[in-house]
């Protein structure tokens, strides 16, 4: 009997969210087009904002999955409870925490396919969008292509003049140091790239030394070097935190700390992410809680208010904190949780209020 009223609940819950998710996403990806109509130029037409448009949608499904979840539960228990359906359950002698235990193997299902398209869909996608985007609006003008970025390894820190998505540059930087941080050498190569094996290729290498008996000149045609920074790190490098799977930010964030760079940004956007992931498991069960009070008899309009107010809260305080993190150096970890602890504890006591 509990295994069916399990998939009823479910049934009723995910039919709710997936209505949500299809209007919030269609606003969202209208909202997204507009935004790249403006921005329409050279080889980037109309039908390449679409299609733009169109591959976000997995990031803009993950970032829009807790307040789906919310609403759609508040819709789909709301129904329930206005049949008094809920009511006929807890007769029958099921406890609120059984209720909650149900309906929080719901949120976990959804749980796992939110964490999906934020690992292997969401990032990906966006990643290849934003590439797409910038060589539509270059057009044939290779040598805007790319962006040029600084990275380091160790006492090396190399600055890229332009790196595309093949990881073809234009020249390079090499500046070297010593432990006691003194400049050792400054080295120019007019081409560069990373080979197969991950080695640094470099074309036309001038190098001028700092020795203690004056300055010396070494050119080659031709020098490889093995870094630290391979073509993945350095793709991670280049791409935004919001393109970036959770492995790939837990690759750059420690790279970023064996050579004390800042890496706050993108802790941030890690735990963000799967503290976003985690609420929604978290929304069913409040949603639950909602629909034995006042709610219960309330209009379908009156539930979907207060999931949008309650939704849109978390989504802005949740925003708010992440960028306030940064600014003022707190925490990421207990910037990006504290929205959802906070969910959690308002969840836990309106729950125990429940007779």
């Amino acid at each position: 009997m509990n295994s069916i009223l399990s998939q009823y609940l479910m049934r009723s819950i995910l039919a709710g969210t997936a209505l949500v998710m299809v209007v919030l996403l269609a606003l969202a990806g209208l909202f997204e087009l507009i935004a790249e109509l403006d921005d329409v130029q050279n080889d980037y037409k109309t039908r390449q904002a679409i299609t733009f448009a169109l591959l976000r949608m997995p990031i803009l499904a993950f970032e829009l999955m807790p307040v789906s979840a919310l609403i759609g539960s508040l819709l789909g228990l709301g129904a329930l409870a206005a049949n008094s359906e809920i009511i006929i359950m807890r007769s029958a002698g099921l406890s609120v925490a059984r209720l909650a235990l149900m309906v929080a193997g719901t949120g976990l299902v959804m749980l796992i396919f939110t964490a999906l398209i934020g690992e292997f869909f969401g990032p990906s996608l966006d990643f290849y969008a934003r590439d797409m985007r910038a060589q539509a609006r270059h057009g044939q003008q290779e040598e805007r292509l790319g962006n040029a970025t600084w990275v380091k390894d160790g006492k090396v820190f190399l600055h890229l003049q332009r790196v595309n998505s093949d990881f073809d540059f234009g020249s390079i930087y090499l500046y070297r140091f010593n432990e006691k941080n003194e400049l050792q050498s400054i080295a120019r190569a007019e081409n560069a790239g990373i080979d197969e094996n991950d080695r640094w290729r470099l074309e036309n290498l001038k190098e001028t030394r700092f020795v203690d008996d004056g300055v010396q000149v070494v050119e080659s045609r031709v020098a490889f070097e093995s870094f630290e920074v391979d073509a993945e790190l350095l793709g991670n490098a280049l791409a935004k935190p919001l393109s970036l799977s959770l492995r790939g930010l837990y690759s750059y964030i420690d790279y970023l700390k064996r050579n004390a760079l800042d890496a706050s940004q993108y802790e941030t956007e890690m735990w963000y992410r799967v503290s976003r992931t985690v609420s929604v498991m978290i929304m069913p069960i409040l949603a639950l809680a909602f629909v034995f009070g006042s709610l219960r008899t309330g209009s379908t309009g009156t539930r979907l208010m207060i999931g949008v107010v309650i939704g849109l809260s978390y989504y802005l305080v949740s925003e708010m904190l992440a960028s306030s993190g940064q600014v003022f150096n707190m925490n990421p970890a207990l910037i990006a949780w504290l929205p959802s602890i906070v969910l959690l504890g308002v969840t836990a006591i309106a729950l125990s209020r429940i007779r």
